[in-house]
């Protein structure tokens, strides 16, 4: 994501790739989809979910489209210069450099068939991945790539401060208890305050501060360094959470199915859309990782549809999970992160599975942070880089990492209001990423590719959303989004 032409990597089959985007698409966010559903109602929150499924799509094909141009860009001014003959050195800053202004000087001498004659159709293979950064500096004026990067480093702090307060959230949870020796975690009827007593003395605010400490310094010194290899890793996490899903799911419909089912959801509560809408958009993040789940992929033929059936997998997978959820327990008992409804005796009787429920967003978070904090500290470096500059030891290795942890532990130091912060990163930095991003590149990509290769060139990733008024439709609905979530979170902080 740090804005660059990176290595394509090994090559999978399409349903390889779309196994890797379902699993990128649903991760955190689904946690906290159950709460927002119950608080929303059923009808309102189902009729969002599919709503926002399809704008997300409608996006997504517009950043294929726009990784196609800037594909047929970088290969053409590989062609017309005759300087390389392999694609090797496809990812020299050189090439982003000076492509937009060499094309829009050639595109004035050169006449369409000459192009046409090259052959256009291969020219858009998605066969280089150019993330995200690169097409906004391909694409956009100085001034939209630093808005381009302010964005993505806004998400990114929101994604770590979820990640920082969902870990020492669910241990205190899970270990502390009202009685001080209680062994099965949260009970059905108990509603907690952070001034309640965990141990001892010790409250449960500060059992939740000395387990975010702790998370800290065990994971806040991998920002200071690079992680690699962490394909295994992430192998493992993904096995757990779809252990963890599939055993939630088969615990609710047993319920449901023996008559013990306690939730009775409102068709309708417009007071919990805001969340809602957060954590919706929230759990259908991908746009900015497509370049690197996209260009793998040995055979594009069908891309399009493929994604298309993820994108119905996933709104069945969210329904499903969230409908069980909200007839199964109550709306004012179900938690923020929804795993910690199964660490009660009266629905899981073994321990052992109650203990990997409401511990499961321990290990998956705990190695997606290391992560996502050096992904976020790339993107610093990069938006302050100059051309030929270097940074001096202590920015590089000691003011970006520390600028980069410091944020998000603050936040979760003041609160672990997963449901609002979720909500708030999805509405604001999530609604960016999601829509006026994509909006903007695939506008400003088509203006390039025209007066590059001439007027009725056919890019063949192009998005079946290819009339302008779609461009228009997503902005507009980026942009009521931002309204509406600011004016409610004005009235309701007014109410109080």
């Amino acid at each position: 994501m740090a804005g660059e032409i990176t290595e394509t990597g090994e090559l999978y089959s399409p349903y390889v790739g779309l196994v890797y985007m379902f699993n990128l698409i649903v991760g955190t966010g689904a946690l906290t989809m159950p709460k927002a559903f119950a608080t929303a109602g059923w009808l309102v929150s189902l009729v969002l979910l599919v709503f926002l499924g399809f704008m997300s799509f409608v996006t997504t094909t517009f950043v294929m489209e726009a990784m196609a141009a800037a594909n047929a860009q970088l290969r053409w001014k590989r062609m017309e210069s005759h300087k390389e003959e392999e694609e090797d050195d496809s990812s020299s800053a050189s090439d982003s450099d000076i492509l937009i202004q060499d094309n829009y000087e050639r595109a004035e001498k050169r006449p369409i068939l000459s192009v046409q004659r090259r052959g256009t159709s291969n020219l858009f293979e998605i066969t280089d991945r150019v993330e995200m950064g690169q097409m906004a500096s391909m694409f956009f004026s100085k001034v939209g790539v630093n808005l381009f990067y302010f964005c993505i480093i806004i998400y990114l702090y929101g994604d770590l401060a979820i990640y920082a307060a969902a870990v020492p959230f669910s241990l205190m949870q899970v270990t502390c208890s009202a009685s001080g020796n209680d062994s099965c975690g949260v009970e059905a009827d108990t509603r907690y305050n952070d001034t309640d007593l965990c141990w001892g003395p010790i409250r449960r605010v500060d059992a939740y501060r000395i387990y975010l400490a702790v998370f800290t310094l065990l994971l806040g010194p991998f920002t200071f360094f690079d992680v690699q290899k962490t394909k295994y890793l992430q192998i493992l996490t993904s096995l757990m959470r779809w252990i963890a899903f599939t055993i939630m799911i088969v615990l609710a419909l047993v319920r449901i199915g023996h008559g013990q089912g306690e939730g009775h959801p409102p068709l309708a509560d417009l007071s919990g859309v805001r969340n809602l809408f957060g954590v919706c958009v929230y759990s259908f993040m991908c746009q900015h990782s497509l370049p690197s789940l996209i260009t793998p992929v040995s055979s594009k033929r069908h891309l399009t549809q493929l994604v298309f059936l993820d994108y119905v997998l996933i709104l069945a997978f969210y329904s499903l999970l969230s409908f069980t959820a909200i007839f199964c327990f109550r709306g004012d008992s179900l938690l923020d992160m929804y795993t910690l409804n199964f660490a009660r005796c009266d629905v899981v009787g073994l321990a052992a599975v109650r203990f990997f429920l409401g511990l499961f967003p321990v290990f998956t978070i705990s190695t997606n942070f290391p992560i996502i904090a050096v992904t976020l500290r790339n993107n610093w470096k990069t938006l302050f880089h100059r051309e030929g500059g270097t940074y001096p030891w202590v920015v590089d290795r000691v003011v970006f990492p520390t600028i980069t942890l410091l944020p998000p532990v603050v936040v979760a130091f003041c609160t672990h209001d997963l449901e609002s912060l979720v909500g708030i990163t999805g509405a604001y930095a999530g609604t960016g990423i999601q829509y006026v991003i994509p909006a903007f590149l695939v506008y400003h990509c088509r203006k390039d590719t025209e007066l590059a290769f001439g007027y009725g060139t056919v890019n063949k990733h192009r998005s079946p959303f290819r009339h302008t008024f779609w461009v228009g439709f997503v902005l507009l609905w980026a942009f009521s989004c931002f309204f509406f979530v600011t004016a409610n979170i004005v009235l309701s902080e007014t109410k109080l």
